[in-house]
Parts: structure tokens; C-alpha cells; sequence
């Protein structure tokens, strides 16, 4: 496998194994091994896919050509720097890091090193989500709705940098325009983080616009619902409307995101979501808290 890409995971909690699972069964790609600070899990992953296991976060960083790092967010300065500092390529999880001050810096280091930084928002790998991209050129009204179960592992951050940072990204993605209002509102339920939260963000290009499509996107099974209207019929003043379900051909956002990363590197050019990206909706991210905690004072 000397041609092999030779890749590295650090954090093989539920995430990361699944990176580790796909790495292994990729041709071409060599998965060299894994990190995990708890000595049992780290056995257990690099047992399952015959590869090197270690505690230590840094002791790949002379064995690969990238990494894929699942740790919390708060660790995500510390563990990516030296890999990005050391010449590697890195993917790693959203949100970039907990705050927009460490995410700069990451982002600065990425530049001057001239390594792959792909954020991990999944959603953009999302088919349906693709195909909605090229479908639309100049959206003027997007409401998405996100509701997920409560899960511990991600009580690292709250539900505006966990959940809702995916569909900001997804919002900046398909407006091509500045931000210029945002207002929102949460409050905490389970944990002591916002644990609720609804928000509006406002472009500078909200003009007035006739409505010529109706486009709904299921997150979950990839398919497009789409009501355009029609030519007024014979008789009738104003134009019908007529519905038409496109059919994307589904396919997991995770799988695709990795391959995705394999391809950036292997053809030196730039990922869907790149640290711009992804310090670009953090920022968003730190607005929307901030409406949402002046309104819990």
C-alpha cells in the first residue's frame, strides 16, 4: 500500500469510530491507526480494523498524511494545531472550536501551513441538499426546522453551536449575500445550556421578490418537494401551481464527506466546507447566542 493515503483518527467515541470504520474499508487509504484518551476504547477500534491503538492524541502526527479528529470541541485547538502545524491535512468536527477567537487561530494556521481544513458539517454532503443547491440560484425565504433527542455526548456545547450551526451553515451556503440582521430566542430545559432555540437572519438582498417556486427538503430521506406555478388556465385570473417530487438518489452524508475528503487531498484543491466556512457560521452562531442571552437576563 505504498501509494495509500495513509490516514489517522483522533476520537473514537460514537463519532470517530464511524470515521475509522470507513477509512478501513476504503481503497487506497491506508487507516494507520487511531487515538483515543480511554486506553479500552482505543483497543478496541484499532483491534477491530488491525491498526496501531494509542492514548495519546499526538502519536500519529509522524505516521500519516491526515487526520480525522472527533474530540470534544473544547479540545479541538489543541489536538488539530500540531497536526496542521506538522503538515497534515485535517478534518475535523463542527462546530470548528467553542469560540470564535480559537477558531481564527486554527483557520490562520491552516492558511500558512497550506493543509486541507475541512469542517465537518455534514449536512452540506447531504444529497438532497446538493441537488437543492443547484436548483436554486437566489433564495428569498428559508425556514428549517430541527429537532433532535437529548444526547450527553454533546453537552460540551449548547444547541446553537451542536445542532442549529448545520442549518446556519447550509443557510449561508445557499445566500449569496451579507448578514445583516439577526434575532433570536432559547432557553435552557435538560442541561445548563440552551437547550431550545429559534432564530431569524435577515440579508442585505431582502428585496421584494415574485415567488415563482415552493422548494421543501426533507433532511432525513434526501427527496425535494417542489410547487411551481403554471400559466393561468383558460378562464382563470391567476396562475395554478403545480407540485413535483424530484427524486435524489440517497446515499449516507458521513460516507460521502470522507470521500470527499480523500479527493481534496489526493487533487490539492479546496473542500466544500473549509475553515472559512466554518468559522464564517460560528460567528453567526456566537450572534444568535448572544440575542438569545440578553433576553435570559
Amino acid at each position: 500500500m505504498s501509494d495509500a493515503l495513509r490516514i489517522g483518527v483522533i476520537g473514537v467515541g460514537y463519532l470517530g469510530r464511524i470515521h475509522a470504520k470507513i477509512y478501513a474499508g476504503m481503497p487506497d487509504v491506508e487507516l494507520v491507526g487511531v487515538a483515543d484518551i480511554n486506553a479500552r476504547t482505543a483497543g478496541e477500534i484499532s483491534g477491530q480494523y488491525q491498526c496501531a491503538g494509542h492514548t495519546d492524541p499526538y502519536a500519529l502526527i509522524d505516521q500519516v498524511d491526515a487526520v480525522s479528529i472527533a474530540v470534544p470541541t473544547s479540545a479541538h485547538k489543541e489536538v488539530a494545531l500540531p497536526y496542521i502545524e506538522a503538515g497534515k491535512h485535517v478534518l475535523l468536527e463542527k462546530p470548528i472550536a467553542p469560540t470564535v477567537t480559537e477558531a481564527q487561530v486554527i483557520v490562520e494556521h491552516a492558511d500558512h501551513a497550506g493543509v486541507a481544513l475541512l469542517i465537518g458539517h455534514l449536512e452540506r454532503f447531504n444529497a438532497g441538499i446538493m441537488a437543492l443547491a443547484d436548483r436554486v440560484s437566489e433564495p428569498r425565504f428559508i425556514e428549517v426546522h430541527r429537532l433532535g433527542t437529548f444526547v450527553d455526548r454533546a453537552t460540551d456545547v449548547d444547541v446553537v453551536t451542536d445542532l442549529m450551526i448545520h442549518d446556519i451553515d447550509i443557510v449561508l451556503f445557499l445566500v449569496k449575500a451579507e448578514l445583516t440582521y439577526v434575532s433570536a430566542v432559547g432557553s435552557p430545559v435538560v442541561t445548563d445550556h440552551v437547550d431550545i432555540a429559534n432564530a431569524r437572519l435577515e440579508f442585505e438582498n431582502n428585496a421584494v421578490a415574485n415567488v415563482n417556486s415552493y422548494q421543501a427538503l426533507n433532511y432525513i430521506d434526501q427527496q425535494i418537494e417542489v410547487v411551481s406555478k403554471t400559466e393561468p388556465r383558460p378562464g382563470q385570473k391567476f396562475p395554478g401551481l403545480e407540485t413535483e417530487i424530484i427524486q435524489v438518489a440517497p446515499r449516507l452524508p458521513l460516507d460521502a464527506e470522507l470521500e470527499h475528503f480523500v479527493r481534496v487531498i489526493r487533487n490539492n484543491t479546496q473542500p466544500l466546507v473549509n475553515g472559512h466556512d466554518g468559522l464564517k457560521a460560528l460567528r453567526v452562531a456566537e450572534q444568535v447566542k448572544a440575542k438569545i442571552d440578553a433576553c435570559l437576563i
